[in-house]
């Protein structure tokens, strides 16, 4: 280390405190690569020949199995930060860039920290203070570098597994059902009641046509599937549960049980708050599909049909159900009535009377997914009628109406001012809660 470095150390930076950042990636690396964490934990050597004492410094080592893609989860790196702005950092020690941050967010946020409250940071190759513009200048080229060398591995990574998947050779989790034998090879269960299982699954659904017929059919016959852990203690187990919606849509959705191997049916997007969400791509976008690249319990062509006889019936299923589009019907809220018993969006059917078609609005969420009873029902008629003479009322853009139902069943009406993106309507009751988004007004 030579003099300029040892001067940038001065009384202002000893009165304070030293904090060692310490970070490998992975547990297996923590058990595994032991000689990168002592060489870590040697940096304490460096602070206590610069001038700071035992009691002035302080270890974090809490993200130790932690990925530096992201600060998110590292409760360790935030307390460096938090440490580093509150003025209490004299230096912040790290083997290498790397080991502080691989985003480079992350790492200019602690840099620009470091430069408001005088803080210098140290690695294996010296003292920067950035405060200064050529040490900065030279930490911002060391966080892209470490940045670039993650992207580098994983493109690495990525490349290998799916040169495999091109050959049909990437091992991956296999759907319950399929198991690997001694060779790698992807074979049937050898449990045949799991098989006996899964084939009567197919045949029901080829009878019913719904994945939710099929689950009621196996209900009302008191009939389990096999489930397989594969978390856990009881990792590799077999389990018998009643059969739930979900779970049969994957099942049908799964293109592996028509022998076919794919790879690339998601996408990892990430976050604004640093996490990541998975996205499911069409199937044009998938990237490999390899037919007949195993024994399966259909053929391609009958998974198509599944796949085609699904979307004709998917008003009943996925995501979009949340808060589905206003389709066919006269019905004022569909698609937007929450149920005030389970908290769950309500779905829209119609009877019809004297000619005429009625509106029910029906909690059966419940049903769908487990075939249990519904939540409730209540006729929509006169909750539409409400709500219309409501919205007629209320298309101001700075009123908020609420309508309660009093003693003996008579709506009554109270009027608030309330500025807002946009208005609700709402009926409350003991049990159904209905919202209403009203449109802003020009």
């Amino acid at each position: 280390m030579n003099q300029s470095q040892h001067e940038k150390v001065t009384a202002r930076h000893l009165r304070r405190n030293a904090y060692l950042y310490i970070r490998q990636s992975t547990l297996r690396q923590v058990i595994e690569n032991t000689e990168s964490t002592r060489r870590q934990y040697a940096l304490r050597q460096r602070a206590l020949a610069l001038g700071w004492s035992e009691e002035q410094l302080i270890i974090i080592d809490s993200d130790l199995g932690q990925s530096g893609a992201s600060a998110v989860d590292r409760e360790g790196f935030q307390r460096l930060v938090a440490e580093v702005g509150m003025g209490r950092a004299g230096i912040v020690l790290g083997l290498e860039v790397s080991r502080l941050a691989r985003n480079s967010s992350d790492w200019h946020r602690l840099l620009e920290i470091c430069a408001l409250t005088g803080t210098l940071i140290l690695d294996e190759d010296g003292i920067y203070d950035p405060c200064h513009f050529n040490d900065r200048l030279l930490l911002g080229m060391k966080g892209a570098m470490s940045e670039a060398e993650l992207h580098v591995l994983q493109a690495r990574l990525q490349g290998g597994l799916l040169n495999k998947a091109r050959r049909g050779q990437l091992a991956l989790i296999l759907p319950i059902g399929f198991s690997y034998d001694a060779v790698q090879r992807v074979t049937l269960d050898p449990d045949t009641q799991v098989q006996d299982s899964i084939r009567l699954f197919f045949d029901t659904f080829r009878r019913t046509g719904s994945a939710w017929a099929t689950v009621k059919a196996f209900r009302a016959d008191g009939l389990l599937f096999p489930h397989r852990i594969h978390r856990g203690p009881h990792k590799g187990e077999l389990e018998w549960l009643p059969l739930e919606t979900a779970q049969a849509l994957n099942i049908l959705h799964n293109p592996r049980y028509a022998g076919a191997f794919v790879f690339g049916r998601t996408r990892m997007r990430k976050k604004a708050d640093g996490g990541v969400f998975y996205e499911r791509l069409p199937k044009e976008e998938w990237q490999v599909i390899l037919q007949d690249a195993h024994v399966g319990y259909i053929t391609w062509e009958q998974y198509q049909e599944n796949e085609r006889r699904l979307r004709e019936g998917a008003q009943s299923y996925g995501h979009e159900r949340r808060r589905s589009p206003v389709r066919e019907g006269a019905a004022l809220l569909q698609g937007i009535v929450i149920c005030g018993l389970c908290g769950r969006r309500m779905t829209v059917r119609y009877r019809t009377r004297s000619g005429r078609s009625f509106p029910d609005y029906r909690c059966q969420r419940e049903s769908i997914d487990a075939c249990a009873p519904e939540c409730q029902s209540i006729p929509g008629a006169r909750i539409d009628e409400v709500i219309g003479g409501l919205l007629l009322a209320t298309m101001t853009p700075v009123a908020l109406v609420t309508v309660h139902l009093g003693a003996g069943g008579r709506f009554r009406t109270s009027e608030l001012r309330h500025r807002s993106d946009f208005e609700k309507a709402s009926i409350s009751h003991s049990s159904y809660l209905i919202a209403v988004h009203l449109p802003p007004t020009a």
